[in-house]
């Protein structure tokens, strides 16, 4: 046990019922002998934004490969001259994380040299470089929807031998496809961190900017001054609203069906009947590629399911949707007025400075923040949302490729392997195929590994593992570690406060104020993406992180809490566009705070107050 009350790496114990947990993971990723000397002087915690649950084997994969992508744009590529990269480490199928610690002086002034060179001139050339970035990323999304994958023919067909042998065949085929769809996704994960570090790094610019020339000022009027901000990460959102006026346009009867209780199926069915049912159709026919494919969760993982093949979410959507327009209610976000009353903030604030060179350093800090940050929303809806989703559905394939040949017993559990030993169901089934007929595969070798495994995570659901692990620093100062993850001194004191004292006895949560405004009500806790439904009107939204699929909820919550999260983090950012109150990284939150409290939200200061407890179970 370290001396801040966290064990080290080593000292975790877990519940018998996990034992073999390590099996399922790629062995780099688990703490060891050989590097424990290292990996007890870093502070790891628990990385709630990424990955609340525990880890599945497969998904593990979009991981694997930010760990890489994000370094080495801090380290190789853009050459931020303080930053490292960010490791990752599992315990208990649990995702921990730590900031690895500066390079030495020398590597620093070397670093800085090339980041004024590379970095400056994304910043000037952005606009160009978006356009050619979204270009890009679409056409390799669009390349893994073209992969085919094979199936294992009785012989292979005439064309492929006669007149000239092809040379290459079916085991081969299957094989390369899965190989194309992982040097897929670590590319795009290339692509994803391709300006974002930049995008962070221009807002701490600006809030450090802002900071100097105004002492005191509030880190949420620092936020306020940058939202406002058109992302394509709000447009699924967007189209909902805009289907929903559609349908009430149409005629009661478009309404009526899409408010039954039928499923979405059975609605489209109804809906194709008549010619305003048909119109309605066509609308929503033109924005589900890409709109809909947004997660239903965050994206990270496969059992989430997306808008588009879940399609139960987002009528349900729209069913409140059409319900609130009725009664007169505006869902849309007023981006004119958000963009009018932050434009209204920046001017104030711009005539309290004094000098001329203030002013450029403060205009030139704002005008690169407020054009390259949308990256910061942009990037997620077309990584985390629209190709994830390709990917899910393209693993599928080779799930359902798997239970036809009796190698799985179901499609899905396709993903209760790691990355590394697909290739190795992929091999001993194609090694059969070529044997020629009757040649037995280990089929029930890897059944009954993936019910095992199935046991495992769900133990593991059931352990609640420590919030951090490894030496605290005496200051927690990483910039990326405290404006996306939200993690300070002050909020591992409060983790501290979690673990040792009783929930009932604390009153008080500290965090982030990511947010403007003060505002009490009753809570809503949700620690599961299911839960999302349970959301009423007026409540606070208490989560370990927000969903960028949520975006729905927050035109009916009047707040929202969060466990983890700094002023960057997509609750914070959502929350400053809808004008609601939030404190993030409070840590705890979801810990002490129980569905049916009254708690008073003060996201000025970064303060969730619990007024009165609920008699709720």
């Amino acid at each position: 046990m370290t001396d801040k009350g966290f064990p080290k790496p080593l000292e975790v114990e877990v519940p018998e019922e996990l034992r073999g947990w390590e099996e399922m993971y790629p062995p780099h990723y688990i703490f060891s002998k050989e590097r424990e000397e290292w990996e007890s002087r870093q502070f790891w915690y628990l990385d709630k934004i990424h990955a609340p649950d525990p880890m599945y084997p497969w998904d593990l994969i979009f991981h694997e490969a930010w760990q890489i992508a994000l370094a080495q744009y801090n380290t190789r590529v853009f050459c931020i001259p303080p930053a490292q990269g960010v490791a990752q480490r599992l315990v208990g199928c649990y995702f921990y994380i730590c900031a690895v610690e500066p390079p030495s002086e020398g590597t620093i002034a070397k670093k800085a040299e090339l980041f004024q060179k590379r970095a400056f001139h994304a910043f000037e050339h952005y606009d160009d470089l978006y356009e050619k970035w979204e270009k890009k990323f679409r056409d390799l999304g669009e390349s893994v929807r073209e992969i085919g994958i094979p199936d294992l023919p009785t012989f292979e067909p005439d064309e492929r031998v006669i007149p000239v042998p092809r040379g290459y065949y079916s085991s081969y085929d299957l094989m390369e496809a899965y190989d194309r769809v992982i040097n897929a996704i670590y590319k795009a994960w290339q692509y994803h961190f391709e300006y974002l570090n930049l995008s962070y790094l221009a807002y701490l610019t600006f809030a450090d900017t802002v900071r100097k020339l105004f002492p005191g000022i509030s880190e949420s009027t620092i936020g306020k001054m940058v939202a406002g901000a058109y992302v394509v990460m709000f447009r699924p959102e967007e189209e909902l609203a805009r289907l929903a006026r559609l349908a009430i346009s149409l005629g009661p009867k478009v309404v009526e069906i899409l408010k039954s209780n039928m499923k979405p199926e059975e609605k489209l069915e109804e809906l194709s009947k008549f010619h305003e049912g048909r119109e309605w159709i066509h609308s929503f026919e033109e924005v589900r590629d890409p709109w809909f494919y947004v997660s239903c969760g965050s994206g990270w993982f496969h059992y989430e399911g997306s808008w588009i093949n879940t399609l139960e979410v987002p009528f349900e959507y729209l069913r409140s949707y059409i319900d609130r327009i009725e009664r007169g209610e505006k869902v849309e976000r007023d981006l004119e007025a958000i963009d009018e009353q932050r434009a209204k903030l920046v001017e104030e604030y711009r005539n309290l400075i004094k000098s001329d060179e203030d002013r450029q350093a403060f205009d030139e800090a704002y005008g690169i923040c407020r054009k390259i940050y949308t990256y910061a929303e942009n990037h997620l809806f077309w990584v985390e949302h629209w190709f994830h989703t390709i990917i899910f559905e393209k693993m599928r394939e080779f799930g359902r490729l798997f239970v036809r040949y009796g190698m799985l017993d179901k499609v899905d559990d396709i993903f209760l392997f790691n990355r590394f030993e697909i290739p190795m169901i992929i091999e001993d089934l194609v090694t059969a195929w070529a044997l020629g007929e009757n040649v037995p595969t280990r089929a029930a070798y890897w059944k009954q590994k993936a019910e095992k495994r199935k046991k495992l995570l769900e133990a593991a659901k059931n352990w609640t593992p420590p919030p951090a692990l490894g030496t605290v620093p005496e200051e927690i100062a990483e910039p990326f570690t405290v404006m996306l993850w939200g993690i300070t001194s002050e909020k591992v004191a409060e983790w501290i406060k979690g673990v040792t004292a009783r929930p009932e006895d604390v009153s008080e949560i500290k965090g982030f104020a990511a947010s403007a405004g003060v505002i009490e009500g009753k809570a809503r806790v949700i620690r599961f993406l299911d839960e999302i439904t349970a959301v009423q009107e007026g409540e606070i939204l208490v989560c370990p992180t927000t969903n960028p699929s949520w975006a729905p909820v927050f035109t009916k919550i009047k707040a929202a809490v969060t466990d983890i999260g700094g002023l960057t983090s997509h609750a914070a950012i959502v929350c400053r566009e809808y004008g609601l109150p939030a404190v993030t990284g409070t840590g705890i939150s979801t810990q002490v705070i129980k569905t049916g409290d009254i708690i008073r939200v003060d996201g000025d200061k970064g303060i969730v107050t619990i007024v009165e407890r609920s008699n709720q179970e």
